[in-house]
Order: C-alpha cells, then structure tokens, then sequence
C-alpha cells in the first residue's frame, strides 16, 4: 500500500550508512525520519544541525524496495516513519509499518525541549 500522494521518500543517512532515526524517551520503539521532498530533508538537517552523510531517496510506489527497507529498519527498534518532522514546531505525521509496506498515516506532535524560535 503506497499511502502518500509524492513520488519519493527521502532518508537521511549518518556517516556509518544507517538511516537516522528518532526515539522518545522512556519509549521502546523509534521512528526513522523521512521526508517528502528534498528541500525538507534538507531544511531539518540544517534547523537540527544533524552530523548527516548523505539524503537518500526511495520511490514509494516501488513495492520491493519499500519491503527491503522495511526489513532492514525492524533490526532495529524502528517500527514506523516520522513523516516531515518540523524540528522548530515538533509537528509530523507517523506512518506505521504494516508487514512489509506502508499502513495508516497520524499526526503527531512532539513537544520540543528547547524553545527553538
């Protein structure tokens, strides 16, 4: 199932080639971070000041890549995507994993530790 109405995810990968992702704390799972567009990919790197080696994109209708990517984050503790997280507002929308695709879309709403205006 491709829930989203854009071509691409774009992923922002740290130096070791690992998808960055996001944990609450005191939580067991995390979500990886990604992106609908480049340019926001790019904005919260730059708000957010991640170490980020690179921005990697995915096509989402693309059924067997998504279900590579999919495998390879539930190694970890990562159980959903943190859809356009804006970094100044803690606004994103969760897109949980269901099997090996995309299921339901929700927003979500951090509150950020730092006032960051």
């Amino acid at each position: 199932m491709n829930p989203f109405d854009f071509p691409e995810l774009y992923f922002l990968i740290d130096a070791a080639g690992a998808l960055i992702a996001f944990q609450e704390k005191d939580q067991s799972w995390a979500g990886a971070l990604a992106f609908s567009s480049e340019e926001r990919a790019r904005g919260f790197v730059a708000q957010s000041r991640l170490e980020v080696a690179e921005v990697a994109a995915i096509a989402t209708d693309d059924s067997a890549s998504v279900a590579a990517l999919i495998a390879a984050v539930k190694r970890r503790p990562i159980r959903y995507l943190l859809l356009d997280l804006d970094y100044r507002t803690g606004a994103c929308r969760q897109v949980d994993f269901a099997g090996d695709g995309f299921g339901a879309l929700r927003e979500r709403q951090f509150v950020a530790a730092h006032n960051h205006a």
